[in-house]
């Protein structure tokens, strides 16, 4: 674990953040650009003497100038095939980025056209970004002959993730990190193919103070907030007590553990904060409509309207606001909007398969729920949601094959423990039964029911 006198100079730490962000805008990586402005801003100002200098171009980056500044101007008004075009046969590092980022993102955006016209049941292959075989053999190419910088070696990690070839993307995305480790994205994605803490272990990570964010959120994934809440505790020591994006994590780790109290605390204080963010706000509806808040709902829901009605985070806030009033119809249709804006977004998966359950329609809850699974298997929400599905069904070793999996990503989680111990009654398995009641009563039962359903086990063997 990195103590805080480990980092760097937190002027070193801006400068590099200022100046990736530079370069990740260059090459169309709007989120990664923003994450890294987003914590330079949380730093004390630099003197002017202090600041970056802008980066020298090559003779290369000379050449393609005039073609890279065509084409970028397309790239930012997503005309992927018309910047593509124009990039063909660029040189640089830079331009060629951007020229395989844009048939990239080209081939992603005809998928989800597709695939967001009926949001039916998602067949493993169904709809495919037919460039990515062509993109993998190009960059595979480029990548054994040493040719890819970061930039480059973070696509290759995408295309190959995209391919389902996970361990080659882990391999390329952790060589990405070692070559460009102030380069956020890389990081992320790496994160998003982790399924346990074990997988870490034989990764060789640089050794940056950027990995201390990286483990952060990957703790926050993994549900292990004890470990997550200590990281962070250590970056706002090192200096990064003003980071917006650190108190939204903590407070996502608080609503992952179900301490809601903190969890409200701390999203009201990032509203204050940052009244115009609308990234998190979805987490922040949940935890008003597990609180029955309807009023600050209907404020969250207006206020988020009033600033981007297209985001998805607005689609499931209204969507969650509906839900409360018990218009599920109508919750439903918002979690479709916000898919259709981003068909890989997963709360709305997973809260679009609630609203069918409460609507009784378990084939469309088991479509969405399985949606949710594909985006990410760590979603121990959707998998509990298709415990519940085949509950109703009564098919109970699907259930129990469901259950366990959601328990596997939540293990001193009372809830699922208790549906376990449900499932090995109907299976007969009693005393399997009695050891999940006895867990759940062991860590925290916030239903209040194990020791109930653990007494009546008892109560009929003695009968």
């Amino acid at each position: 674990m990195a103590a805080p006198s480990e980092f760097p100079e937190l002027k070193e730490v801006k400068r590099g953040l200022m100046a990736v962000s530079g370069l990740c805008r260059e090459r169309g990586l709007l989120q990664s650009a923003k994450w890294a402005s987003e914590l330079a801003f949380s730093l004390d100002p630099l003197p002017k003497d202090e600041l970056p200098p802008l980066p020298a171009l090559s003779e290369e980056d000379l050449a393609d100038l005039d073609a890279y500044t065509l084409a970028k101007s397309y790239f930012d008004l997503k005309e992927y095939d018309r910047a593509a075009y124009f990039l063909k046969g660029c040189q640089s590092q830079k331009a060629y980025f951007l020229y395989m980022y844009s048939r990239y993102l080209s081939g992603e955006k005809k998928k989800d056209d597709e695939t967001v016209d009926s949001l039916g049941p998602l067949e493993k292959g169904q709809v495919k970004n037919e460039s990515l075989r062509e993109l993998r053999v190009e960059l595979s190419r480029k990548h054994k002959a040493r040719e890819l910088d970061g930039f480059g070696l973070y696509l290759y990690g995408v295309v190959l993730r995209k391919l389902d070839l996970i361990k080659e993307a882990i391999d390329v995305f952790v060589e990405a990190t070692h070559r460009l480790p102030l380069h956020w994205g890389a990081w992320l994605e790496l994160c998003n193919l982790i399924t346990d803490k074990e997988m870490l272990k034989p990764m060789i990570l640089p050794s940056t103070w950027m990995k201390e964010f990286f483990l952060a959120h990957i703790y926050t994934e993994l549900q292990l907030i004890e470990e997550a809440l200590q990281k962070y505790q250590n970056l706002i020591d090192a200096g990064f007590s003003k980071s917006t994006y650190i108190i939204s994590q903590i407070a996502v780790a608080y609503h992952n553990v179900r301490d809601i109290d903190r969890a409200l605390t701390l999203f009201n204080e990032l509203r204050n904060q940052d009244p115009y963010r609308i990234e998190n706000m979805d987490t922040l509806s949940n935890l008003l409509y597990v609180r029955n808040m309807k009023p600050e709902l209907s404020y969250l829901a207006h206020n988020l309207c009033e600033i981007d009605k297209y985001r998805v985070e607005t689609c499931c806030v209204i969507g969650n606001y509906y839900s409360l009033r018990s218009q599920h119809e109508k919750a439903a249709l918002y979690f479709q909007r916000a898919l259709k804006l981003n068909p890989r977004y997963l709360g709305a998966w997973t809260l679009m398969g609630h609203e069918y359950m409460e609507m009784k329609n378990i084939s469309a809850a088991i479509q969405a729920y399985r949606h949710a699974i594909e985006v990410n298997k760590r979603d121990y929400r959707a998998w509990y949601g298709l415990g519940q599905t085949y509950e109703i069904l009564k098919m109970p070793f699907y259930c129990l094959y469901y259950y366990r999996r959601a328990h596997q990503l939540r293990p001193n989680d009372s809830r699922m423990l208790i549906a376990l111990g449900e499932c090995y009654e109907k299976l007969s398995q009693l005393a399997e039964a009695k050891k999940c009641y006895w867990r759940a009563f062991s860590v925290g039962d916030v239903e209040k029911m194990a020791l109930v359903k653990l007494a009546k086990k008892f109560w009929s063997i003695t009968k």
